[in-house]
């Protein structure tokens, strides 16, 4: 127990195991055993791709990010585990956790939060992204009755449109150019369209694609004085955009979201602690396991990890088995 095993990117496109210190809990720290952690293809493929601008080294660092960008650095945020020391009132207790993909790790206790008893550790492993998209829908305003699109059919897409379908009288259509999302997204009751069949007319245009197409896709299928809501990040890459076409005269609004502060129209009432407990909350709803397409075990990850960030690759959300 003086050691644990993470996983470090130690050059653009490459990553291995390492051993690491373990220093035994202080007074107010838990020690967690990990069980399943998270690896989405949004920012940590921008990470993985060493494409993280000097700009946002600071901006952009995760809680326990150890290393700086771009190389070596330990990366993640998403974490599932048991408490195994620490604390006494949270010994046992399942816990999510923004941290690396690591085996065991010593926190502060309140950097955990305990996940409700009726949702289970192999789905919690999608909070994070789960709370991406809550402050993306929250930054959007989206209100019952509103024509929403959401363009981009990965993990915080899907998540943004199934909250977005919760709320009274919204017309949705969630829009991907791959037709395999169009199954996942029947399994969470989310209308689909492929981009040439996209509705127009919008009065909130999430995106969440990732791409240049996606968002000049965006900027079409915006409603007079509607608002786009940008939720992908490209990290070093320059977008072109018509900004000279129709976005000035249909009075369009783009707005970035970012969870990395709370929501302007939460913020009073929201901390960072509260939101990922309501997203902890959300996930007790069994149907977003479609959600969780891949996995592997915690010893294979350096081998897959290239794989599963490729631009070829298709995988949603993969998940990290600690055996």
């Amino acid at each position: 127990m003086d050691h644990a095993v993470s996983y470090w990117i130690v050059a653009t496109g490459r990553g291995e195991l390492r051993r690491d210190a373990l220093v035994p809990p202080a007074a107010d720290e838990v020690l967690v055993q990990a069980l399943y952690s998270g690896v989405s293809r949004g920012t940590e493929s921008l990470v993985f791709a060493g494409r993280v601008p000097a700009s946002e080294h600071r901006r952009m660092r995760a809680p326990f990010q150890a290393g700086e960008f771009p190389a070596p650095v330990k990366y993640g945020y998403s974490s599932v585990g048991r408490v195994i020391g620490g604390v006494p009132s949270l010994r046992d207790a399942l816990v999510f956790c923004l941290y690396p993909h690591q085996d065991r790790y010593c926190v502060p206790a309140g950097a955990v939060q305990r996940l409700p008893d009726d949702v289970p550790p192999a789905r919690a492993v999608l909070a994070a992204n789960l709370e991406t998209a809550l402050n993306a829908v929250w930054d959007a305003g989206v209100r019952p009755g509103d024509r929403v699109t959401v363009i981009g059919a990965g993990s915080v897409g899907l998540l943004s449109a199934w909250l977005v379908s919760r709320i009274a009288g919204c017309e949705l259509q969630l829009i991907d150019r791959n037709p395999a999302r169009a199954a996942v997204a029947a399994a969470l009751g989310l209308p689909f369209a492929m981009p040439d069949s996209a509705r127009g007319e919008a009065d909130h245009v999430l995106h969440a694609s990732g791409s240049e197409a996606g968002l000049r896709l965006a900027l079409q299928l915006a409603g007079e004085e509607a608002c786009i809501t940008e939720l992908s990040w490209y990290g070093d890459r320059e977008l072109t955009l018509p900004l000279g076409a129709a976005f000035h005269s249909r009075r369009l609004t783009l707005r970035a979201s970012q969870v990395g502060v709370v929501a302007r129209a939460q913020r009073a009432r929201y901390t960072p602690a509260r939101r990922l407990a309501l997203a902890l909350s959300l996930l007790r709803d069994p149907a977003l396991d479609v959600l969780i397409d891949s996995e592997c075990g915690f010893a294979d990850l350096p081998t897959v990890m290239p794989r599963l960030l490729a631009d070829s690759g298709t995988a949603i959300m993969h998940r990290v088995r600690y055996d």
